[in-house]
């Protein structure tokens, strides 16, 4: 009898229908291949010739302008002759893209630093986005750390006079929100904060959650939409699809790169979104969602990160593809417990498809698939029992399996497997549900289970093998002294939250079968 279980489904929980959008593909027809081979025969040597030629003089110039600075002159805005170069190497810069075949168009006006103090970017694609930035004549961006180590363009970010984060430190987001605070509300004394505020690259088919830093300061903020205008897409450098020497050398091989710029009008929060900077990156992100006409996601980052370690653990990257901040927000949970929990369904899921079956949860639990419960049931008259008494004595690992199994696929997927343990099993594995089932195994309240004890309950209610309830036995028994104690049966079930679940439905049959007749001595 395949059970069907209704439970309340949060609809912020529901996987969500959006595409990966990490993930970018390159589908080359005949003709573009020709294209291609030609373009690398006859003009991208030469364009790549010019592109070299214009970045060394910028680079070379930036150089300069940057050479024999005091410490203080590096905590303040760039001034004199330093400045004054900066025209010249913008140019410089703009003529990297230019040989480069990249044209670019804009529609709206661009705010002054006074209106509007930070520029937020969106949606971040590739490193092409750079031309942006050098349209906006080289003002201060937010990069990670490692970008200052890059030949060449390490001394063009160095320019910027940017803000360095290192995004898997706490500690290095929070000062550099401060100093980005500080810049902000200088009144112009400092040039505008440039952000791309989903803090990773994507493939534009949605946009994925902002990060608070842009909207932090509670300053005006100007939203800007990037679009990248040719039917070919050989822009998009995200985590899965074609490398950076990839994309640059196709997106070289184009005839022209069209990119377009839209500078919506600047964004002024109110009270709330001042003290709430998550409210403001979200009305900002959806005023810029409707402008780009695509929708919106929760993916950050952090889910970057998770897929990375899915792919470690030799999992589909896509395991590791939960939208985190919303998991993190309605269940809280860290990042640091997901990465414990991504180990644990790693080590119980099909390694090929980043799932679990029905055999593999039990096994993990070493309970087998049918329990003896549905065979005791048929010594019971059904007829005399009420419907809901008949649903609890449904096999309860099955029952479970099924409230993990959210969308009826009959697998359990890595967010599936979060929620269930969330919102299923850690509930109910508190200490009077653990004292429960601790007392059900210990007669004689003696303050420990041994394991002929704990062989009459598994075997005979759960229909658990011999040989598993000893192997069971020995991981719980973490003295080995031949007794589980309490603080080794709570131990361990804090590592299977499953299991209280499990002992909540054998107390619900033992009241059952009290209730409607004798026969729980054949349980015991």
């Amino acid at each position: 009898m395949k059970r069907q279980i209704a439970i309340p489904r949060q609809m912020s929980l529901i996987t969500p229908e959006i595409l990966n959008p990490f993930v970018h593909k390159i589908h080359l027809s005949f003709m573009q291949k020709i294209q291609i081979v030609f373009m690398s025969l006859f003009v991208v040597p030469i364009r790549l010739l010019m592109i070299f030629t214009c970045l060394i003089f910028a680079w070379m110039l930036a150089k300069a302008s940057l050479a024999f600075r005091s410490k203080e002159e590096q905590d303040k805005p760039m001034k004199g002759w330093r400045n004054m170069l900066r025209p010249v190497i913008v140019l410089f810069c703009q003529g990297v893209f230019l040989m480069g075949g990249f044209w670019i168009t804009v529609k709206g006006k661009l705010a002054s630093c006074k209106e509007g103090p930070i520029i937020a970017l969106a949606p971040h694609s590739s490193y092409f986005d750079s031309l942006v930035i050098v349209y906006l004549n080289l003002s201060t961006i937010v990069v990670k750390s490692s970008t200052e180590f890059i030949p060449i363009f390490g001394t063009l970010i160095e320019y910027t006079q940017p803000l360095y984060v290192q995004r898997e430190d706490p500690n290095s987001r929070k000062n550099i929100m401060k100093e980005m605070t500080r810049r902000a509300k200088t009144m112009g004394e400092w040039p505008q904060i440039i952000i791309f505020p989903e803090g990773t690259c994507t493939n534009r088919s949605c946009l994925i959650g902002f990060k608070q830093g842009a909207f932090y300061p509670g300053v005006p903020v100007q939203p800007v939409c990037i679009r990248y205008l040719n039917s070919l897409d050989t822009y998009t450098w995200t985590w899965e699809g074609p490398g950076a020497f990839t994309c640059l050398w196709l997106s070289l091989c184009q005839f022209n790169n069209k990119l377009e710029l839209e500078f919506l009008p600047v964004y002024n929060p109110n009270e709330e979104e001042k003290q709430d900077p998550t409210l403001y990156a979200s009305n900002v992100r959806q005023k810029m969602a409707e402008s780009l006409k695509i929708p919106f996601t929760d993916h950050t980052y952090d889910d970057v990160r998770l897929m990375q370690k899915a792919a470690k653990l030799n999992l589909p990257h896509t395991a590791g593809l939960i939208e985190f901040q919303k998991l993190h927000s309605k269940l809280g949970i860290s990042f640091d417990q997901m990465n414990e929990l991504l180990d644990q369904f790693g080590a119980i899921s099909q390694k090929d498809k980043g799932s679990i079956t029905l055999g593999e949860f039990a096994a993990y639990l070493h309970v087998p698939v049918s329990p003896a419960l549905e065979e005791m049931f048929s010594l019971y008259d059904r007829v005399r029992l009420e419907e809901n008494i008949f649903l609890i004595l449904s096999p309860a690992l099955e029952e479970m399996f099924s409230l993990y199994d959210r969308n009826g696929s009959e697998t359990i997927d890595f967010r599936e497997y979060i929620i269930g343990l969330s919102l299923i099993s850690q509930p109910v594995n508190n200490d009077d549900t653990l004292k429960l089932a601790f007392q059900l195994f210990d007669n004689g309240d003696k303050g420990y289970i041994t394991q002929e004890e704990l062989t009459g309950i598994l075997t005979n209610a759960f229909g658990i093998d011999d040989l598993d309830v000893e192997k069971l036995f020995q991981e719980v028994d973490i003295n080995k002294d031949d007794k589980i104690t309490f603080d080794e049966f709570r131990k361990y079930a804090e590592t299977k939250p499953e299991y209280a679940k499990l002992f909540m439905t054998y107390q619900e049959l033992k009241k059952v079968l009290n209730t409607n007749g004798n026969g729980i001595s054949k349980l015991e």
